[in-house]
């Protein structure tokens, strides 16, 4: 079962976002983003965070918007061990060149477009 289609299934895939379902997927998505040195932005959130369920369309349309940056959506609950360190939902955090350059907490459209726009 450790073939490359299996890993594939568990890494949701709509549009320009990735979903990370486990903490084996998010570690793959930070060597990607680390190796490929293309701009990222992590959206860290959970299923039971009510501001998190609504800014999650909004980030999806931005996704679309905003083509030169990958999008990931991290699921705290599935990636206990990656996310540890995250405190607060959502928490988005921004990479440049492999490197995260700036987090942002909270929701706010206005707030996270203005920031996608900083850093495509």
């Amino acid at each position: 079962m450790g073939s490359e289609s299996g890993k594939e299934e568990r890494v949701g895939r709509r549009g320009n976002l990735i979903t990370a379902s486990s903490d084996e997927n998010l570690k793959e998505i930070f060597h990607q983003i680390r190796i490929s040195k293309t701009p990222a932005v992590i959206n860290y959130g959970a299923p039971w965070c009510q501001v998190c369920s609504q800014i999650l369309p909004t980030f999806f349309q931005l996704s679309n918007k905003f083509q030169k940056l990958s999008f990931v959506y991290a699921n705290i609950d599935e990636c206990p061990e990656t996310t540890q360190h995250i405190r607060y939902t959502p928490t988005f955090h921004f990479f440049r060149d492999g490197e995260r350059v700036d987090e942002m907490f909270g929701a706010g459209e206005e707030r996270l477009h203005d920031r996608l726009w900083l850093h495509s």
